[in-house]
């Protein structure tokens, strides 16, 4: 008879098997500059959409804001709509930085880029309120550190291959979207290789897939979870 510490153990693994697993999420990357109009339409009308019926849920977002920028031989940076530009940028990557939840900073950005697309720069402080958030990202900016960020995030668009040709350079786990980037939703939804669809990658009525039949381990679990489970299951074995 099967000790209880085997039922134990099996059953922890088919909790671990069942668990929605991070590493499937689908990496969107979104490399921009903050008072560019492309961009801020972008994100004021099209990125949003990530908020619609779960999207959100399969996606890991990166914001990077610098786009056009270049640096100068003094150290100094040189943005392709003004000085302005330079400083909402830093705001932005400091904000990025001190709120890493993607949902929290992402409604600052977005609460931002809607008054550039409206001619309001000028009230963009007030989307700390809106949003909830304190005005640390502007003490951020003032220390150099909004710089420090910068710095990195030109580093990493100058190492994009291949380089970005205009802003706003949309990628899909590292592959650029090019010119057809307003379509990132169907290139997400393509990508996403997981169990937990949202509604937003089924236009029509969800079909079941009747090719696709419950089983501990997938095609889609991941190779490091795969291991575990097969050791786990050699392991709870021995306990007969």
């Amino acid at each position: 008879m099967a000790s209880p510490g085997f039922f134990t153990c099996m059953l922890l693994l088919l909790f671990i098997s069942t668990w929605p697993c991070h590493a499937q999420n689908v990496t969107l990357s979104v490399y921009y500059e903050t008072l560019c109009p492309y961009c801020a339409d972008f994100v004021a009308n099209h990125l949003v959409k990530l908020f619609d019926n779960r999207l959100f849920s399969i996606i890991d977002l990166r914001l990077v804001p610098w786009g056009n920028a270049v640096i100068q031989s003094d150290g100094t940076f040189l943005c392709q709509h003004g000085p302005d530009e330079c400083i909402l940028n830093a705001i932005e990557a400091c904000t990025i930085s001190l709120y890493p939840n993607e949902e929290q900073h992402f409604r600052f950005i977005l609460c931002a880029e809607r008054l550039v697309s409206e001619n309001k720069l000028n009230e963009f402080v007030n989307c700390f309120n809106t949003t909830g958030m304190a005005t640390v990202p502007i003490d951020c900016y003032r220390s150099g550190y909004g710089n420090v960020l910068e710095n990195q995030y030109a580093a990493e668009t100058a190492r994009l291959n291949p380089s970005h040709k205009f802003v706003p350079w949309v990628l899909v786990n590292g592959q650029p979207l090019q010119e057809d980037f307003k379509n990132f939703v169907s290139y997400v939804c393509n990508a996403y290789k997981g169990e937990q669809v949202p509604e937003a990658c089924h236009p029509l009525p969800l079909m079941i897939n009747s090719s696709k039949k419950a089983s501990l381990l997938s095609a889609d679990t991941p190779y490091s979870i795969t291991l575990l489970l097969v050791y786990g299951i050699h392991f709870c074995f021995s306990l007969l």
